[in-house]
């Protein structure tokens, strides 16, 4: 492998351009003995509500336990069907299978790559209770159609927004159109912590305090417990959040910007580029390209040029044989998430990335599709008999 030149990640550097702030973040909150359920983690619940323009904001443990806190607190269990998508993190549709509920996969657009509202509906039955689109890549799912659909047949909404923090629609900001949103602050994140994290942002006074109750062992008051889970924030990582969440619209400005950088270069690579619906805000968590012949693209970028490239998500949860769809239960057939799985590929993007290092990465790109991409393409086309 060559010596890596532009790694995968930024959040190194990001600490070090922080460093003062974050260091005196965690200092603080060290000094003043109060690590677990403190003010600093309610400080940081209060911003985060306020910047997502909701009134509840409460912290947890991870973006899965925010999906699988905020179902149970909606009433959602066993015999129930969630409507989700395929292509996302298997924690996704892994929320729905810890609280006994069946997730069905509805296929994606081939332009966006999230949730295709036009197939909601064949998949709605007497058992389905929730919509859980996903906000893939930092592009919002289509949240107007989804609640059209789901006032029309009494549904629950909930967004899953690990990716798309500071992301919104051309009239609508993400979380006035559902019940509640889940979001991770892992540390790759748009806004990310140096480990695990999450919250849930409602508006629904309803479900606050039943998420409050099972993120800490059923209690809201000391020593009255009922059934719940360990599932905290805690005010080191919060203190972090608070730091960063100063700056997470010009993270997230600097991300668009360096999309915008790969767009121009790579405009005439043949290679199927990133959708940004028009008036929409793609943060761009990820700038997912598409090809065949990935995998050797993948490897040239490694080992030939020292580009660390990932895949997310090469292998759809519905393709995945550890998902327990239970005996006798059909995978379902989704070409387009199908194709999305195996073509798609990962380049570096992060706030920190320089313009030099973004042209060296498209650069590495063209390169493999003069020297190599051309015959991937060409068996490509042939067995789709074009």
């Amino acid at each position: 492998m060559s010596e890596v030149k532009v790694p995968f990640y930024g959040h190194v550097r990001q600490y070090h351009n922080l460093k003062a702030d974050i260091d005196k973040a965690i200092v603080d909150v060290l000094e003043s003995g109060t690590y677990t359920m403190g003010p600093t983690l309610k400080r940081f619940e209060s911003e985060f509500a306020e910047y997502m323009g909701m009134k509840h904001a409460i912290g947890v443990n991870s973006g899965t336990d925010a999906l699988w806190l905020t179902f149970l607190a909606l009433g959602l269990g066993k015999g129930d069907e969630i409507i989700t998508t395929s292509n996302t993190f298997f924690a996704t549709a892994e929320a729905i299978w810890l609280i006994g509920a069946t997730p069905v996969f509805v296929d994606v657009e081939p332009d966006t790559r999230n949730i295709d509202v036009t197939l909601i509906e064949e998949k709605i039955t007497p058992k389905t209770k929730a919509i859980v689109p996903v906000h893939l890549y930092g592009q919002p799912a289509n949240m107007p159609e989804i609640r059209k659909i789901a006032d029309k047949y009494n549904l629950i909404v909930v967004e899953d927004c690990a990716q798309a923090v500071g992301a919104r629609g051309d009239t609508w900001k993400i979380g006035e159109l559902s019940d509640a949103v889940a979001t991770s602050f892992i540390t790759a994140k748009n806004l990310g912590t140096f480990g695990d994290g999450g919250a849930v942002v409602t508006n629904r006074d309803d479900i606050v305090e039943p998420i409050m109750k099972l993120r800490n062992h059923g209690s809201v008051k000391r020593s009255y417990h009922s059934v719940g889970w360990n599932s905290r924030l805690d005010d080191i990582h919060a203190g972090i959040l608070s730091v960063k969440l100063k700056h997470i619209d010009e993270f997230n400005d600097a991300r668009i910007e360096r999309a915008g950088w790969y767009n121009e270069f790579l405009k005439d690579s043949g290679i199927k580029l990133p959708y940004c619906k028009p008036g929409y805000r793609h943060v761009y968590h990820l700038y997912v390209i598409e090809t065949p012949g990935r995998d050797d693209l993948q490897e040239f970028l490694k080992e030939e040029r020292g580009v660390i490239a990932l895949t997310n998500y090469p292998i759809a949860i519905h393709q995945q044989e550890g998902f327990p769809f239970g005996a006798g239960d059909p995978h379902p057939v989704l070409p387009e998430t199908e194709k999305n799985a195996a073509n798609c590929l990962s380049l570096p993007i992060y706030p920190e990335l320089t313009y030099d290092e973004c042209k060296y990465v498209a650069d590495s790109v063209l390169e493999w599709t003069r020297t190599r991409g051309a015959a991937f393409l060409k068996q490509d086309k042939a067995l789709q008999g074009v």
